[in-house]
């Protein structure tokens, strides 16, 4: 294999490669890239540069000048450092042999000899047949997200939470794609209309390193995202990358049970005052537990936390809230956690007690939804 290729591109594709590999892998050839190099005519043709740690596999081509056509594998991050630390606009000559077993790089005056191995052993990680499929927006999908994986659970013992639960259903009598996450202690919940071909899909749970990948993708997408999937398998494709996924193989929890139907407690709040009110107010309580009361009155919230070793804080903002006196406690992160996927000016916190779980709504977009279960303070 023989090949130049320009500094930008190939850091650009690397960057997104690297992360899938797991830093620490008891298997050698997984913590390498697979460098595949295809020829066309005149010399121009593709570099595919495929990363994987045997639950996710990412494939990104680049364009690139091919001399001699091959594959080998290279160790992924220390590529990825070599060519982030070259200079902006350079040449990149990548060459591999079979007969010295090594790839040489060269850039400029900079050289570099890096330890391969075969190609063939880079294991495959087939999609299988993928049996839906339907397009949506990267804007769609990057909301899809947004407003729901801070709620995904990072507790690996209820793996069955360790991602965002999609699937397709009805909402007033209007189809639309759903996406969930909880941890147990605030659930998010997102939907928009339902794609043109997603109507039949089965519910999956996308796993977090796999949301967290397909995020840092859409930045730099544009357009529509293609995405296939089976009961097993999930594929994302971004133009000339590509990303194959397992899906968590388990149950997500009927998850409606605990979006309460009858809180008659309403209470709307300026979203930006309310969450710099918890913010402050937030700062003294320990960070074990950063527990946040919150006390409602006619037009009024009063915040208080306090700290067995720092003190006591409280602040009152006005609110609009006409229903009887109401003392309840929340974590004061996921307050803000909350506040933050809000993009209107208001949100809307309707309750019934202080034991019973609380809903949090964008007052301008129905489309999200959140439940945040409360805290004894």
């Amino acid at each position: 294999m023989k090949i130049t290729i320009e500094r930008a591109a190939l850091l650009k594709a690397l960057g997104h490669i690297q992360s899938v590999v797991e830093r620490r892998n008891t298997i050698p050839i997984l913590s390498n890239v697979l460098l595949e190099a295809t020829a066309a005519k005149g010399g121009a043709g593709k570099l595919s540069l495929t990363a994987t740690d045997m639950d996710v596999a990412f494939v990104e081509t680049v364009p690139a000048e091919i001399a001699k056509a091959g594959s080998t594998t290279v160790q992924a991050h220390t590529l990825y450092e070599i060519v982030r630390k070259l200079p902006d606009g350079s040449q990149v000559g990548i060459e591999w042999s079979a007969e010295k077993g090594q790839v040489s790089l060269r850039a400029g005056r900079s050289s570099f000899s890096l330890a391969a191995l075969p190609a063939d052993d880079f294991p495959k990680m087939a999609a299988g047949e993928l049996p839906h499929a339907f397009e949506i927006l990267a804007e769609d999908l990057k909301t899809l997200i947004d407003k729901t994986r801070f709620a995904i659970s990072t507790e690996e013992t209820r793996y069955y939470l360790n991602g965002i639960y999609i699937h397709a259903t009805k909402s007033g009598g209007v189809d639309v794609l759903r996406a969930v996450a909880t941890d147990g202690h605030r659930l998010a919940r997102l939907e928009m209309p339902l794609p043109d071909g997603a109507a039949k899909i089965p519910g999956v749970i996308l796993p977090r390193k796999t949301v967290m990948e397909v995020r840092k993708l859409i930045d730099e997408a544009a357009g529509a995202v293609q995405v296939s999937l089976s009961d097993t398998r999930v594929r994302f494709a971004f133009g000339d990358a590509v990303l194959v996924s397992k899906l968590i193989d388990g149950a997500f929890p009927d998850y409606e049970r605990v979006i309460p139907s009858g809180n008659d407690k309403s209470m709307e709040v300026d979203r930006k005052l309310f969450a710099a009110a918890v913010d402050r107010v937030a700062t003294i309580s320990t960070e074990k537990s950063r527990a946040v009361k919150l006390a409602a009155t006619k037009g009024l919230l009063s915040l208080t936390a306090n700290s067995p070793d720092a003190g006591t804080a409280s602040e009152e903002i006005e609110v609009a809230y006409q229903g009887p006196a109401i003392e309840i406690g929340f974590n004061a992160r996921y307050l803000l956690d909350i506040a933050e996927q809000i993009e209107g000016e208001n949100a809307t916190f309707k309750m019934a007690d202080a034991a019973s779980p609380t809903v949090v709504a964008d007052a301008a977009d129905p489309s999200a939804l959140y439940v945040l279960m409360p805290m004894r303070v």
